[in-house]
């Protein structure tokens, strides 16, 4: 009788084992198989094909190229015949008379353009030309109220865009287009030009060398100061790039964060303990808090920052507002937990001693949350910083304003670049101090 028990229960725990394998068998196959119809269901809603078949990836190519060099136009007024050479066409960046690039000639009234390589334009008259090699040279007039194009025989390459209104050519040395009004050649060139000083400055064109012999013993430029600190003034008060602009925008976009945080973590102290089960015997007050603390942190950076700029006007108050109410919410919940989490002997050796409520709270509490208020309000504060940039950008302050004004006008992308740099360079200084008060405050715990 116990063998025919035995043998039923092994005959039963057997039959569990196979349909335990079965089951784990099936989920095994049916959770990919999900997350495949997932996949093929974003390919097709999302039209994957359709952006890919649409992507200019020449346009990609301008872009990034734009990023690490800037671009110098030759201009033609064809109205009046003026020609003016500037650095990505602005007028702080024009060339003065006499003091065109090498690869630029005007005489006569012929301008020679050189883009290198064998390519070259010419604008001569009231049209141009434009020596392509292993290609011919494609002439371009103006004829009534439209264009003239002249091309080698054989089909037009698909560089060459034309019409009765425009003609435009992309090299990979230069681009070239021409209008009823303008003529305009881009030659690109590696690095940030005028990254230092501008055209108009007396260092501009100065080499390393002569710079620092200026710097150290040279003869005073201005009477009035040393030549060190007209440099200084100079790169400082750069109109190109505006160095002294943007280190002020990296202030406003820091002092966002550090204002938003630190107003946050003070706001949500004294109502953790109201929120904290252990300190406020009332539930209905907890209750209540709680849900506006999830208020608070539930909507978001953003769209606080939109309501309140809307009560406060733009600036960078109203970011660090923005910053708080979020934080308000979030460290009003991390706050309330580890006061929940204390260690109440603590508290009831410093009780014994006939302490007041105050003074329990400050020696028998707050050293046992000092250090994980610490760690979140520095964690938070290096994460605001981000933040800030592109709140910034709404309200109109700090580094972020910078970079959305620089992005709308698509013309100066190596100033997107400059902008970029700075923050990710901001970013890491801010994970570093933040790293060396957390150690410094709270001890390093493992931290490299």
């Amino acid at each position: 009788m116990a063998a025919m028990i035995s043998t039923a229960q092994a005959g039963s725990l057997g039959d569990a084992a196979v349909a335990t394998f079965d089951r784990k068998r099936r989920l095994a196959f049916t959770v990919p198989a999900v997350v495949l119809l997932y996949l093929t269901y974003v390919f097709f809603a999302f039209d994957i094909p359709g952006i890919v078949a649409n992507a200019r990836t020449d346009n990609a190519a301008i872009l990034l190229s734009d990023f690490w060099s800037h671009k110098t136009h030759v201009t033609r007024d064809n109205r009046t015949g003026n020609v003016t050479v500037a650095i990505e066409g602005e007028n702080k960046g024009t060339y003065p008379p006499g003091r065109l690039p090498d690869w630029v000639g005007m005489q006569d009234g012929v301008t020679r353009i050189d883009l290198g390589k064998g390519y070259e334009v010419v604008y001569e008259g009231e049209g141009a030309r434009f020596t392509v090699p292993d290609y011919g040279v494609i002439r371009v007039e103006p004829e009534g109220r439209g264009i003239r194009l002249e091309l080698p025989e054989g089909e037009v390459p698909s560089w060459i865009n034309a019409s009765s209104a425009r003609v435009t050519a992309t090299t990979p040395q230069g681009r070239f287009s021409m209008t009823r009004n303008r003529t305009e050649t881009f030659r690109y060139e590696p690095g940030w030009e005028l990254f230092f000083f501008t055209l108009d400055s007396p260092f501009s064109g100065r080499s390393v060398a002569e710079l620092a012999g200026l710097a150290v013993s040279g003869e005073r430029i201005d009477p009035a100061r040393p030549n060190i600190a007209y440099m200084l003034s100079e790169f400082w008060t750069n109109k190109m790039w505006r160095h002294g602009d943007v280190a002020w925008a990296l202030f406003e976009t820091v002092l966002m964060a550090f204002l938003g945080t630190m107003g946050a973590a003070l706001v949500a102290l004294p109502l953790a303990f109201l929120a904290a089960s252990n300190f406020t015997p009332a539930r209905i007050v907890r209750f209540a808090l709680r849900r506006v603390f999830d208020f608070v942190r539930g909507v978001d950076g953003l769209i606080w920052t939109i309501i309140l700029s809307r009560a406060f006007g733009l600036g960078p108050l109203t970011g660090s507002l923005a910053i708080l109410m979020t934080d308000t919410g979030s460290f009003g919940k991390l706050f309330s937990e580890a006061l929940e989490n204390i260690d109440r002997k603590q508290v009831e050796g410093v009780q014994s001693t006939g302490a007041s409520p105050i003074q329990q709270a400050r020696f028998g509490v707050m050293p046992q949350i000092v250090p994980v208020l610490l760690s979140q309000v520095l964690y938070f504060l290096e994460s605001n910083t981000r933040s800030a940039t592109v709140i910034g950008a709404i309200v109109g302050g700090g580094i972020g304003l910078l970079l959305t004004q620089a992005i709308i006008t698509q013309k100066d992308w190596e100033e997107v670049s400059y902008y970029i740099i700075l923050i990710v360079l901001m970013v890491m200084a801010m994970d570093s101090l933040s790293g060396w008060l957390r150690g410094l405050l709270i001890g390093r715990t493992g931290r490299t």
